[in-house]
């Protein structure tokens, strides 16, 4: 039987340069392995947590395992790995495996680039060409040196702009992928708007007039906006976004689904099971039951 857990573990990733960049590069044989040897460094990553940052990872030999969201990853190198801070994930297997992995906080990181970020999220794992995993390699390298400096007294400026900088190669990575050819038409840009709003808001903000309001937009408009952009409903993707939250709380943690239902924003208890019950087709206790640990 699982662990008691009252909440979802959150791991700190940005305490090596004044609590909020970090950066290493590390090599494990055998993650496996190296688990049963009780580690907290191993164990963490293991364990399900969330960060207390964006994280970034640079998969430099091997291969690894994730499960991020409920979805799991076998992601082989050269490769490049975005973790948002809202995403519960862990390493479930590993080998020969070097990589070099930065963090950095909401207050340090480039406030551009978080806005980019948050429309990439969730992201999966990208692949590099050899050419672009050299531009990563020489990068990462020189920010490590840099790190060791830590006598110069502009030291965390340089840690915090060179972050940044990789930060932004990262999104550039993701962006040329998505490969823009066009203007984004008004349906998208809105459309991009009412997702950074449903992210800030999911817990508080259930009625799409709502999030229209905020918009300055009609209801009708703002969904057919977002009809046309995305298929779905502005419902839709609210309902979505909770119950994404409610089974990450539900498989992590061991609080009860009426408490979760509040943390979500749901003073009606049977409501909030109903609505979970339309969207995954089962209960949430059979949820829970069907995905232990």
């Amino acid at each position: 039987m699982s662990k008691k857990r009252e909440s979802i573990p959150v791991n700190a990733m940005t305490d090596n340069f004044d609590g909020d960049i970090s950066i290493e590069r590390i090599c494990i044989d055998d993650l496996l392995a190296l688990d049963k040897s009780n580690l907290p460094s191993v164990n963490e990553a293991t364990g399900t947590h969330r960060h207390d940052s964006h994280s970034f990872f640079l998969l430099e030999n091997g291969t690894v395992q994730l499960d991020i969201d409920f979805q799991k990853y076998i992601i082989k190198a050269p490769s490049i790995i975005y973790i948002h801070p809202d995403q519960v994930h862990r390493t479930i297997a590993s080998e020969n495996v070097i990589v070099s992995s930065w963090s950095i906080s909401n207050e340090s990181i480039n406030a551009e680039y978080l806005k980019l970020l948050l429309e990439i999220t969730p992201a999966k794992p990208l692949g590099l060409t050899n050419e672009m995993f050299l531009m990563f390699s020489e990068a990462v390298s020189l920010f490590i040196k840099f790190s060791e400096r830590k006598d110069d007294k502009l030291n965390h400026s340089i840690l915090k702009e060179s972050c940044n900088a990789l930060v932004a190669l990262v999104i550039s990575q993701y962006l040329e992928q998505s490969k823009p050819t066009d203007k984004p038409s008004r349906f998208e840009t809105i459309t991009k708007a009412f997702r950074q709003l449903l992210e800030s808001n999911y817990a508080t903000i259930k009625r799409p007039a709502e999030y229209a309001q905020k918009l300055h937009l009609s209801t009708p408009y703002l969904n057919e906006c977002i009809k046309n952009t995305t298929g779905f409903s502005v419902s839709y993707h609210i309902q979505q976004r909770v119950i994404l939250e409610a089974k990450r709380l539900l498989y992590h943690s061991d609080k009860s689904v009426k408490e979760i239902a509040s943390d979500l924003g749901y003073d009606d208890y049977p409501y909030f099971s109903r609505l979970f019950t339309k969207v995954t087709g089962m209960t949430a206790l059979t949820f829970r039951s069907k995905n232990l640990d």
